[in-house]
């Protein structure tokens, strides 16, 4: 089963500077980024704390919807699933 994952311009750096990843073998969305863990430890810290949870202004989607409305990082992924990481932006005036 292959996952294609999203990497945002601010966070292609700890990506090897990809746009765009291909993780096999990951069922839900908390086995996507323990399978990234091992290739890209620092762009799974940006997304996970220490306690395992999604970063309070990290977003991830499944398709159009984000994972917290969903069953978290508990939601299935199915062969060919995007997953797109989207960091919440602030500032502006």
């Amino acid at each position: 089963m292959t996952t294609r994952v999203k990497i945002p311009t601010q966070l292609r750096p700890l990506s090897g500077d990809q746009a765009e990843m291909q993780v096999d073998g990951a069922s839900t969305v908390r086995e996507l980024i323990d399978n990234l863990k091992g290739s890209h430890p620092d762009l799974v810290e940006r997304i996970v704390g220490e306690d395992g949870q999604l970063r309070r202004f990290v977003n991830l989607y499944l398709g159009d919807e984000d994972v917290r409305f969903l069953d978290g990082l508990d939601t299935k992924l199915d062969d060919g699933s995007v997953v797109t990481i989207l960091p919440a932006v602030a500032g502006g005036s």
